[in-house]
């Protein structure tokens, strides 16, 4: 039972095929509707390419590297509106833009999942600047990044820097990816509260470790390599990535009797009784 009263959805296993064909399916919603994906892909490219330019109007270049790879932490919340567009298709409706901009803003609890995101964001770039300051030095400074390259693979300090940030970024990039991968999807698509929706993600993680902890590994990949060329790899491979995130979320999330095609099997049922109100 969760916190609002309503009970849990219910959480079923996935194997790397179900992925793979999430995948598809993925890509088939980009070309079917490629102006949102592109739209969505080319905001986050943007943000990505105006942070790098305040780190550089700061002297602060140095930071790309781990900026590329902590700007994936964002993802699932900037895909937001691309989880609708999937949602919309599936029913055998056009996306509107209006329709997609209504129903986030008529999910608070997405309010709080965004700072959740951001939260951890900020403690990915707070924990670079603290093992920078461990490894290489309080106050040390880099004129380019290629200086802080050079620094890094060329020093004892500097690779064990680079040893312990990657360990660090990684713990930090898999709790942030089993709480939000199946909770933003979820709370767009149903009334839940974000706790809930949290600790069901956590849950669908937990349920199928290897395949979802390779999906998680897929993901930074992609990301991290579509973000080296100043970003713009992103306006293709965000939105191919949201849009896979929400079949997943399909897969993996058991549906109610009420979404259910009459076609489908009753053994597929998930029933979802109402909770008797308490006086």
């Amino acid at each position: 039972m969760s916190i609002s009263g309503k009970l849990d959805p219910v959480v079923r296993r996935v194997t790397v095929a179900d992925i793979a064909e999430a995948f598809g399916q993925g890509l088939r919603d980009f070309q079917a509707a490629p102006a949102y994906g592109l739209a969505f892909g080319a905001f986050y490219a943007a943000g990505g390419m105006l942070i790098l330019a305040c780190l550089t109007a700061l002297h602060m270049v140095y930071f790309a590297y781990p900026l590329a790879a902590g700007f994936a932490l964002l993802g699932p919340f900037v895909a937001l509106g691309l989880y609708e567009v999937s949602r919309q298709r599936e029913a055998g409706r056009k996306p509107s833009v209006i329709q997609i901009v209504g129903l986030i803003r008529s999910r608070s609890e997405l309010g709080w999942m965004a700072f959740v995101t951001l939260f951890l964001f900020v403690i990915w770039m707070y924990q670079v600047r603290l093992l920078i300051a461990l490894f290489l030095g309080i106050g040390v400074s880099f004129g380019s990044l290629h200086e802080f390259i050079s620094a890094v693979l060329t020093t004892n300090e500097g690779l064990v820097f680079l040893a312990v940030g990657n360990c660090v970024g990684a713990a930090l990039a898999l709790v942030l990816f089993s709480l939000t991968v199946v909770s933003f999807p979820l709370l767009l698509d149903r009334d839940v509260d974000f706790v809930t929706a949290m600790i069901t993600s956590v849950r669908a993680v937990v349920t199928s470790p290897l395949p979802m902890i390779g999906w998680a590994a897929t993901i930074v990949l992609l990301l991290v390599v579509s973000a080296l060329p100043y970003f713009l790899g992103l306006v293709v491979t965000l939105p191919v990535l949201g849009h896979t995130t929400w079949h997943l979320y399909r897969k993996i999330v058991a549906p109610v009797a009420a979404e259910l095609p009459a076609s489908e099997p009753a053994g597929n049922v998930v029933q979802m009784p109402q909770v008797a109100s308490r006086g």
